[in-house]
């Protein structure tokens, strides 16, 4: 005998939260709610026809309720039960009629497992955020690249230039999914080559570079009385350098105490590569300061609201300036140009420099290094870094940072 299906409810539907995996929620009938690791809850159907198993998609949950997902279902039935195979008659209906937001839900659940989750929630909310208010609706095959450049020129002028040209990447993406699903004619976006605005000129993120002004800073670092997770941060970033996001998000997990390593993993660094950072004697100082508050935790850096979550990609920068660096002064990401600044006028060899900064390698030579080959100079390289910036804080007379290398 098939087995039992208890049948869904509209209750147990809203509550439902996406997990690490994929999950099926049956309703009978070949009937299911395939609820996704980046949110989505997509209706399927499971039926046979011809002696070959096959498989319906009905749209989004709750766009298309639990009534109407039963409703479609009876009809597929009905369908199979005249011999007709409700696939082949949906696939000619949903040229017709699919809409961008059903077919961009589709596309997301294809590509999920592609993606890191961070990934996969920025590319969702800037659908939800930008298309779907004025495309989700649409019948994707009449979506024309007027229509299109409408949404991208919204954006555009809200300041958001690199915004538009990554929401219209997304959008682009639909699309050839659509054009290979059959359900919509052509690509859109691709006429829209050059209509965008130009991608304005980099600005380099404000950074102190002058010796006495870093020395000011730290000082001010030191006397900042503000949240002590923020202040430990702050006191940190000077001597690690790295990118703002890997700092907010430094987990206990990745730290050797007894090694003095910290490892980042691939999927939290910009360019998707492990990156090691040794600790210096007062990085290690500075850890120990603030494990009694957080070290039964997941993040180094907790928020203060939750320590299911690190702080904020905003804690650094306000801290400054509530110190009075304005952001045209100083920001959180300042500290990798500060210390590539010093470091690279001390002489310090370039190469190991750019390895400690995670750059991508800008030649031959310095794509030849394995960042654990040169873990040991890199040791040498941040210690002697970090007493440099106690003596310029303290305002000891300065041994310069090329002899201390040895």
């Amino acid at each position: 005998m098939p087995r039992r299906t208890t049948p869904l409810s509209d209750t147990q539907l809203r509550a439902i939260k996406s997990q690490s995996k994929r999950i099926k929620l049956f309703d009978g009938g070949g009937l299911f709610l395939l609820v996704t690791p980046t949110g989505g809850k997509l209706w399927r159907l499971k039926y046979r026809f011809g002696g070959t198993e096959r498989l319906l998609s009905f749209g989004a949950y709750p766009q298309i309720s639990l009534v109407d997902a039963r409703q479609k279902r009876d009809q597929v039935r009905a369908q199979i039960a005249q011999g007709v195979d409700p696939g082949e008659t949906k696939r000619a209906e949903t040229k017709k009629a699919e809409t961008f937001e059903a077919l961009a839900d589709e596309w997301l659940a294809r590509q999920e497992n592609a993606w890191t989750p961070k990934h996969g929630e920025t590319i969702k909310l800037r659908l939800a955020s930008y298309v779907f208010p004025h495309l989700g609706a649409r019948p994707v095959s009449e979506i024309t690249a007027p229509e299109l450049l409408g949404v991208l020129r919204k954006i555009e002028a809200r300041g958001t230039f690199e915004t538009a040209r990554r929401v219209k990447q997304i959008c682009s993406q639909v699309f050839r999914y659509g054009v290979g699903e059959g359900v919509c004619p052509y690509d859109p976006s691709a006429g829209l080559r050059g209509q965008l605005a130009a991608k304005p000129k980099v600005k380099h993120m404000a950074a102190i570079t002058d010796r006495k002004e870093v020395a000011g800073l730290l000082r001010a670092i030191d006397g900042y009385t503000g949240f002590i997770i923020t202040r430990c941060a702050l006191r940190l970033a000077p001597l690690v350098f790295v990118r703002p996001g890997e700092l907010q998000g430094m987990e206990w997990a990745e730290i050797d105490l007894d090694a003095a390593l910290w490892t980042i993993p691939a999927a939290k660094m910009k360019m998707r590569k492990i990156h090691a950072v040794p600790l210096s004697g007062q990085s290690l100082a500075i850890l120990d300061e603030i494990r009694p508050f957080t070290g039964g935790g997941k993040y180094v850096f907790p928020s203060a609201r939750t320590t299911a979550r690190h702080i904020s990609n905003m804690a650094i920068n306000a801290a400054l300036r509530r110190m009075g660096y304005t952001k045209e002064v100083m920001t959180g990401h300042g500290f990798r140009s500060t210390a590539s600044s010093l470091l690279h006028e001390s002489g310090w060899d370039s190469n190991l420099i750019e390895l400690q900064l995670a750059h991508r390698g800008t030649n031959t030579v310095r794509a030849v290094y394995n960042r654990a080959e040169r873990l040991d100079d890199r040791r040498k390289m941040m210690q002697a870094w970090a007493d440099y910036l106690d003596a310029l804080k303290t305002g000891a007379k300065i041994i310069p940072l090329r002899s201390v290398e040895g």
